[in-house]
Order: C-alpha cells, then sequence, then structure tokens
C-alpha cells in the first residue's frame, strides 16, 4: 500500500523563490508497517472540483518520473526519521485553492499502487 502522509504541503512563494510541494510517501507491508523498497513513482496535481462524485479536476500538474530502483537515489530521497521518501517538488503556479494529489508506484514486480491525497490551501 502506498500513503500520503499528513505533514505533505504545498510552499507559497515568497520573494525570488518559486512554490513547491512538500511531499512525504510512505510504502506499507502487507502488516502495515513502513518500508524503503524500489519502485518508479508518478506524481500528478489535479484540481479540486467542490460538491462532485468525482473531485478530481483539470491536471494542473506533472512531473517526471522519479526512478529509485537504483540504491543510491533511493537512499538520498529516504528520511529514515519519518521512515518515508520526502520529495521536493517545483510548482509553476498554485492558486489559493484546493487539489486533489495523485501518487502511483510502479513496483519492480509490475504492481501498480496508487493513492490520493487532499491539499487543502492556506487561505
Amino acid at each position: 500500500k502506498i500513503d500520503i502522509l499528513p505533514l505533505t504541503e504545498l510552499v507559497a512563494a515568497g520573494g525570488s523563490q518559486r512554490t513547491r510541494l512538500n511531499l512525504y510517501v510512505s510504502l506499507l507491508d502487507a502488516f502495515g508497517s513502513q518500508i524503503k523498497s524500489p519502485g518508479v513513482f508518478r506524481i500528478e496535481l489535479y484540481d479540486y472540483v467542490q460538491r462532485s462524485a468525482d473531485p478530481k479536476g483539470r491536471r494542473t500538474a506533472v512531473w517526471p518520473d522519479i526512478d529509485l530502483t537504483d540504491p543510491v537515489t533511493n537512499n538520498g530521497y529516504w528520511n529514515d526519521f519519518l521512515r518515508a521518501y520526502r520529495f521536493d517538488l517545483p510548482l509553476e503556479q498554485a492558486g489559493a485553492q484546493d487539489y486533489i494529489l495523485q501518487i502511483t508506484c510502479l513496483c519492480p514486480n509490475g504492481s501498480r499502487l496508487t493513492t490520493h491525497f487532499t491539499l487543502r490551501s492556506q487561505k
């Protein structure tokens, strides 16, 4: 299973800095324990549509796939204290609105893990 930790947030631009997404992703084994595992992460951001059966609206951003099948690269994204992966992703533009964050992990055995997370704006 894949899980997005509640520490995940959009950090608004200030001065010369661009808006960025601080993303914390945890992989869970069959017992619910956080694990480190190789995989390729696909990260997409969608507009949040209120009062809808499917709140995932127009895709706002998609980042290049992050390949963590190499042990050195995998360790670079791993945060041992949180037992999760941390991704700092630039975002061209973000309004004062809510978003749906979709994470897909393509595992080496061919399986695909997907989860969604609602990012609430800091109004």
